[in-house]
């Protein structure tokens, strides 16, 4: 991975800045020592230790990072090891496939699952609850759901960090890549970003 040379002090994080939230991120990860940047231009990617792909609307999010020539760069680098964090529509963007997106959406194929788009419903069914998460710790993470996909299958090589009291798994790792279908930026939850710093500390 090609990332800057003083990332074990302060390491090096484009958040996709291409459209959704990404000042929320930027802001969660700058509080916790990163030195943080929007990533807009695949030039730029070489000089990260690690991304963040936000929440916003994962199909516009996939049409842009193809006009702007991010996509394939940023696939690539992944699959090369760079540590990545999507949350909602940061999930769906990493995933290998997608249940209901619309005609032509891609995806970047670095995460081995099915996700279903807006799996609660629309902006108004948006919810908040207490998901337990014992690889983050004894107390459960607080999550906020809003537009929110789920993972309906999984490769053997995906752990699943979360999931509701029904089932429906909400948070998941395969090696170098991190993702939530809720957002901790929003509810003021920092462990998702500091196990993501921590990955990219160790990458």
């Amino acid at each position: 991975m090609a990332g800057s040379t003083t990332s074990s002090v302060r390491p090096r994080i484009g958040v996709l800045a291409l459209q959704g939230d990404f000042r929320e991120h930027i802001a969660s990860l700058t509080k916790l020592g990163a030195d943080v940047a929007p990533l807009r231009r695949p030039e730029e990617i070489a000089a990260l230790d690690g991304v963040v792909i936000p929440g916003g609307e994962s199909s516009v999010m996939d049409k842009l990072s193809r006009a702007f020539g991010v996509a394939e760069p940023l696939a690539a680098a992944i699959r090369n090891g760079l540590p990545t964090y999507g949350t909602c529509a940061g999930m769906i963007m990493l995933s290998s496939r997608i249940t209901d997106g619309i005609s032509g959406q891609q995806t970047l194929d670095v995460l081995d699952t099915t996700v279903r788009r807006n799996a609660f419903g629309s902006q108004n069914d948006s919810f908040e609850v207490d998901v337990p998460m014992p690889e983050l710790g004894d107390d459960p993470v607080h999550a906020v759901f809003i537009r929110a996909p789920v993972v309906e299958q999984h490769g053997p090589g995906v752990q699943v960090l979360g999931a509701l009291a029904d089932g429906q798994v909400v948070a998941v790792q395969q090696d170098n890549v991190l993702a939530s279908a809720f957002h901790p930026e929003v509810a003021g939850e920092d462990r998702f970003h500091r196990r993501f710093l921590a990955m990219v500390r160790s990458a």
